[in-house]
């Protein structure tokens, strides 16, 4: 193994610090001292990282024993002198001049390993991308050519390099470039033995000002055909999730939303609670607005389905043309206007719960393949052959009287059978007035938050208005006439007026019967507070039976009884 050869650096300023730079990577030298009187010079800042011993006087560092050659980088001819006359004999000196001819080989070998590696990247780049690259020179004799165009041509690079584009290819995007001193873009033509169709872009190769030759990019038209497709074929699924995230929903509603004391109420409500622990067919009936559809989020909320889909079907707002597609979904082409496969509210539903909202309104036919749904739990979408196999949790919703309907033939009996598993029977807000102060309560705040408004309540007289009115329409109907209220107070407390100028609440026959006889209404409401005093007495439990009978809250008979003495 040949012995290293121990160099010495006297300057570090920029100059040394670059030779230093250049020489520690070379294998058969040893950089053994630097000096320089700037204990701040660049290159002896990067000696002492790298552990080179360091001298800050010309004098220790002469002392250095058995150097081979001192490059003495300073210029400096007392710093020359000293060296001569201080060095071991045997040491060579390279001096300022030759240190700055050593310098320019060692840039200019520093330039070409560069260009080396970047050619070498450059190759490695061209070699491996998909498009074929083929390069000339100005005169048109090709240059380069990287393996994708031989696989794109069927033309290997030896019988293509050397050459001239002008002859082998005098239309193509590379020679056009050529010759116009232009880009070409989008240049379609006929490449290689196989005459495989390509697009191509040319390009000017330009070099400090001056045109030296071109080079073109080609793909062929198959692959971007296959990019195309593949495109399109994610645009759809991207299209297809898109429209189920949009029909998904979740439950909106919980059992802590349900507001009632009624008894048949809190029988329904406890019942739900149950049932929603289980995976049974629930059948909710009652008329229409008495809370239906909150039930059955709350059923769903509650379940052990709570984090999968909660699906609503209106089969009374669906024409019944298109009934069969919403439930159970269409191939593409299955009937006009089927433009693309669409999922159904059944298969929308999987691993959740499907909420059939007016199921008494569904034809016969329609209920034969939901009967076999809730049996099978499978299906096929309509215009398809596919069977799709599902796990869905069926809650059936009617103001209608289904088994009169299944006497007319108008319901299946089947059908209403597997419904009807468990039925939760509400009842309608005239049979639970009692319940209407908490409902207007719930339904005030809930308001405020909506449009931002601080109503604190309703008067007593109005009050009475809603206890006396028989609400045909239920807990729907009540929310409504609140809502409109809410919009059209100005004060902190909506009136009787308010709520008469919105609804034309009709008399009952017991007013009726007083402006028959003239007899004046707070006379007649006095009359009938004390008969019903009469009746049931004067105790609290009096009063309260009294206010029942009466259909006004106790407070309000208190409020009427102050104003009577």
């Amino acid at each position: 193994m040949a012995r290293k050869v121990k160099v010495g650096i006297v300057g570090m300023g920029q100059g040394g610090a670059s030779i230093y730079k250049t020489l520690r990577s070379i294998e058969h030298i040893e950089i053994t001292a630097v000096c320089d009187c700037r204990e701040n010079a660049q290159g002896i800042k990067i000696a002492q990282l790298d552990g080179i011993s360091t001298c800050l006087s010309l004098r220790d560092f002469l002392k250095v024993p058995n150097l081979d050659v001192i490059i003495e980088a300073t210029g400096i001819e007392d710093v020359q002198k000293q060296i001569e006359r201080d060095k071991e004999k045997s040491c060579a000196v390279i001096e300022a001049q030759g240190a700055n001819l050593m310098m320019s080989l060692i840039e200019e070998k520093e330039k070409l390993a560069d260009i080396k590696r970047l050619k070498g990247e450059l190759d490695a780049i061209l070699n491996s991308v998909q498009e074929a690259i083929e390069v000339a020179g100005i005169d048109g004799s090709i240059k380069y050519v990287n393996p994708s165009f031989s696989r794109v041509t069927s033309i290997p690079a030896s019988r293509r390099i050397g050459n001239n584009i002008f002859e082998v290819s005098p239309n193509g995007a590379l020679a056009r470039s050529l010759r116009t001193h232009e880009a070409v873009f989008a240049h379609r033509a006929v490449v290689g033995g196989a005459n495989v169709e390509v697009v191509a872009n040319a390009s000017p190769i330009v070099v400090e000002g001056k045109m030296e030759g071109a080079v073109v990019v080609f793909q062929p038209l198959t692959d971007i055909y296959k990019l195309m497709e593949q495109l399109k074929a994610s645009n759809r699924v991207i299209d297809d999730l898109q429209t189920r995230i949009n029909q998904i929903s979740t439950s909106s509603y919980t059992f802590d939303d349900l507001i009632g004391s009624h008894p048949e109420f809190e029988s329904a409500l406890d019942l739900a609670r149950k049932a929603a622990k289980s995976n049974t067919t629930i059948l909710i009936t009652g008329e229409s607005g008495t809370g239906k559809e909150l039930f059955a989020h709350a059923i769903h909320g509650t379940s052990l389905r709570l984090d999968k889909p909660f699906i609503k079907v209106n089969c009374a707002a669906i024409p019944e043309t298109l009934l069969e597609s919403e439930f159970f979904g269409h191939e593409k082409g299955a009937f006009t206007g089927a433009l693309k496969t669409k999922l159904g509210k059944m298969e929308l539903a999987n691993g959740g719960t499907i909420f059939l909202d007016e199921i008494g309104d569904m034809n016969l036919y329609l209920q034969a393949k939901l009967l076999r749904v809730i049996q099978e739990m499978e299906f096929e979408r309509v215009g398809g052959s596919q069977t799709i196999k599902v796990d869905v949790r069926v809650i059936a919703a009617t103001n209608r009287n289904l088994l009169e309907m299944v006497k007319q033939g108008d319901f299946r009996e089947d059908l209403y059978y597997r419904l009807n598993v468990l039925e939760l029977r509400l009842p309608s807000l005239r049979n639970h007035k009692d319940d209407i102060p908490a409902y207007v309560h719930s339904l005030i705040a809930k308001f405020n938050r909506k449009f931002g408004k601080h109503v604190k309540g309703l008067t007593t007289r109005a009050e009475e208005v809603l206890m006396q009115y028989d609400w045909p329409g239920n807990i729907r109907e009540l929310q409504n006439v609140i809502e409109r209220a809410m919009v059209t107070v100005d004060e902190e407390i909506i009136t009787h007026k308010q709520l008469l100028n919105l609804v034309d609440f009709p008399l009952t026959s017991q007013q009726e019967h007083t402006i028959e006889g003239l007899i004046p209404i707070e006379e007649m409401e006095k009359q009938l507070i004390r008969m019903a005093l009469e009746r049931y007495g004067n105790s609290v439990e009096g009063k309260k039976q009294a206010a029942k009978a009466l259909r006004i809250s106790l407070a309000t008979l208190y409020n009427k009884l102050k104003m009577m003495t």
